[in-house]
């Protein structure tokens, strides 16, 4: 009792983190996971644990299940042929249970590589949605064009999370009012992380604007395509300043940080 707590959500049926999700925390709470990967002992252990029921950790791997959980980041060239494809389609393949090709991905790759786990439901979002205590994702952000290529597939988040929401969600299937949509976009968000000047149209407060058509607005980001731009949105100003006129960006660059009140000077 007494304890204030929010959630913030996007909407989409797959999560989207590092295959080392899979794996106990323990795995690579000493800095050393690829040498641990290596280790046949700790490998061993690491490979058990995967397949442990457990209550202490969340296992990605077994709640999505290996045919739910899609490679999207591998960068090693011997590897990029199985870039969309499922954790247990390249363990069939290999002739491998799935905790074993997700193993030596890891050590080879030496990176975490970035997966899609389909482990929410439609009827799931739903309920979220419409709850008065949700924000709409701030845990994502769009990538560079020129550098897409270096990064494999992108969660569409990235890309589509607000206007699949106002066109999706709000227009086509009436799960929530577009004014609370809105305003578990903006101020909802901005108050939840004592951003005070930001998230609402009143003087003195950053100029932060997006004019949208509501009968329009579509997002286009799929997992398979996930660098789409979404439409329907035809201005946009960034602290004052416009970084897209209608629908075209102008190639102004005026974000900022924005630091919360837990920053401290190290």
């Amino acid at each position: 009792e007494g304890i204030d707590v929010t959630a913030d959500m996007y909407p989409y049926e797959a999560a989207g983190t590092g295959l080392a999700s899979c794996l106990p925390p323990w795995a690579e709470a000493d800095g050393k996971l690829w040498e641990n990967l290596r280790d046949p002992e700790t490998r061993a252990r690491i490979r058990r644990a995967m397949l442990e029921p457990a209550t202490d950790w969340e296992n990605l791997g077994a709640s999505a299940g290996p045919e739910g959980v899609i490679l999207a980041g591998l960068q090693r060239p011997e590897h990029r042929a199985h870039l969309g494809r499922s954790l247990a389609s390249v363990a069939a393949e290999r002739g491998q249970e799935w905790v074993d090709t997700a193993l030596d991905l890891l050590a080879v790759e030496e990176q975490n590589v970035f997966c899609f786990y389909f482990e929410m439901s439609e009827d799931n979002l739903r309920l979220q949605m419409r709850q008065p205590w949700i924000k709409f994702s701030t845990d994502a952000g769009g990538v560079d064009p020129a550098r897409l290529g270096e990064r494999g597939l992108l969660h569409p988040r990235a890309f589509g999370t607000y206007t699949r929401v106002l066109g999706h969600y709000v227009r086509e299937e009436g799960v929530l009012p577009l004014e609370d949509a809105v305003r578990k976009m903006t101020s909802a968000v901005a108050d939840r992380l004592c951003l005070r000047d930001r998230g609402l149209l009143r003087e003195g407060m950053k100029a932060d604007v997006v004019i949208f058509n509501p009968e329009t607005v579509t997002d286009h980001a799929t997992f398979a395509q996930p660098h789409q731009l979404s439409s329907g949105v035809r201005d946009v100003w960034v602290n004052g300043v416009r970084v897209l006129e209608a629908g075209a960006h102008t190639g102004a660059t005026p974000g900022r940080w924005v630091r919360g009140p837990g920053y401290k000077v190290s």
